[in-house]
C-alpha cells in the first residue's frame, strides 16, 4: 500500500467516523425529545396592528431554531395582521381566545398609532396578563416595553424599551430605564429597539437550552453584526440624526 493510498484511506475513515458520530448525536437528540412526557415549548409572538416586522420575526427565527421549541404567532384574530409601514403583513395561526398557556410569550413593539393601540386594548392587555401568570418567560421588544407597562407588569421593575420611549416609560409608569440592549427583571426580558430584539432572544435561548445551544443557533443563522456604520446607539448620536431617525419613522408608517 503507497503512502498516498494509505492517506486516502484514513481520510476516509475519519469523515465515516464524523458522519457517524453526527448521526448517533441526532437520534440522541430525537430520542430525548420522544421520551414520555416530553412537550414541546410553546412560544408565542403576540401581533397586533400596526407592529414593526423585525420585531417579532427577528425572535422568531432565533428561538424556533431550539429543541422541541414551537413558536406562534398570536393575535386579537387570526389571519393576516400588518405592520406599522402598512405594506407588510404576517399571519396569525391563532386568536387570543384559542392561546390559554405559553411558556414564552413576546409582545413588540410598533409604531405609534400600533403601540398606542396595544395600550389602549384593554381585551389584549388583559390576555397578558392572564398569560403572564403562567409563563416562565414574559418578553418584549422595543415599545412592546410599553404595552407590557400599561398591563401593570412593569411596576417596581428595572427594562429597556426603544431609546425616544425612555422618557416616557418613566415618566408614566413606576418602570426604572436601563440604557442596555436587553435587561432582565426576574422572569421578564425587555429588548430595546427593533434589532435588540435577536440580542434578547439569543440570550433568552441560553436561558431555554444552554449557553452552547444558544451559540449553535447563532452560528447557525450567521448573526455576526457588522454594519457600515457606527450610528446605532443613540447615546452617541447627535440631535440632528436622532431627529432624522424619528422623521424617517414617522414617514414611513401608516
Amino acid at each position: 500500500m503507497t503512502p498516498e493510498t494509505t492517506r486516502r484511506t484514513v481520510l476516509r475513515g475519519t469523515a465515516a467516523a464524523a458522519a457517524l458520530a453526527a448521526a448517533a448525536a441526532a437520534r440522541a437528540t430525537e430520542a430525548q425529545a420522544a421520551q414520555p412526557g416530553a412537550r414541546e415549548l410553546e412560544i408565542g409572538i403576540l401581533l397586533y396592528d400596526g407592529f414593526s416586522l423585525l420585531d417579532p420575526t427577528g425572535p422568531a427565527e432565533v428561538l424556533s431554531r431550539l429543541p422541541g421549541a414551537n413558536v406562534t404567532m398570536i393575535a386579537e384574530r387570526r389571519g393576516q395582521v400588518r405592520t406599522d409601514t402598512g405594506s407588510v403583513a404576517v399571519t396569525a395561526d391563532r386568536s387570543i381566545a384559542e392561546v390559554g398557556r405559553l411558556d414564552v410569550l413576546l409582545v413588540p413593539g410598533g409604531g405609534n398609532r400600533g403601540t398606542v393601540g396595544a395600550m389602549e386594548n384593554q381585551a389584549l392587555l388583559r390576555w397578558i396578563r392572564d398569560i403572564h401568570r403562567h409563563t416562565t418567560w414574559t418578553t418584549s421588544v422595543c415599545t412592546g416595553a410599553l404595552v407590557l407597562a400599561a398591563a401593570g407588569l412593569l411596576d417596581g421593575r428595572q427594562a429597556t424599551t426603544y431609546w425616544a420611549s425612555a422618557d416616557y416609560l418613566q415618566s408614566e409608569f413606576d418602570v426604572v430605564y436601563r440604557p442596555q440592549r436587553y435587561v432582565r427583571s426576574g422572569k421578564i426580558i425587555t429588548a430595546a429597539g427593533v434589532s435588540a430584539g435577536l440580542d434578547m432572544a439569543l440570550y433568552l435561548a441560553s436561558l431555554i437550552a444552554g449557553e452552547p445551544t444558544a451559540k449553535a443557533v447563532q452560528l447557525a443563522v450567521e448573526y455576526d453584526p457588522q454594519p457600515p456604520f457606527h450610528a446605532g446607539n443613540a447615546a452617541d448620536a447627535d440631535p440632528q440624526l436622532k431627529a432624522f431617525a424619528l422623521r424617517l419613522l414617522a414617514e414611513s408608517q401608516v
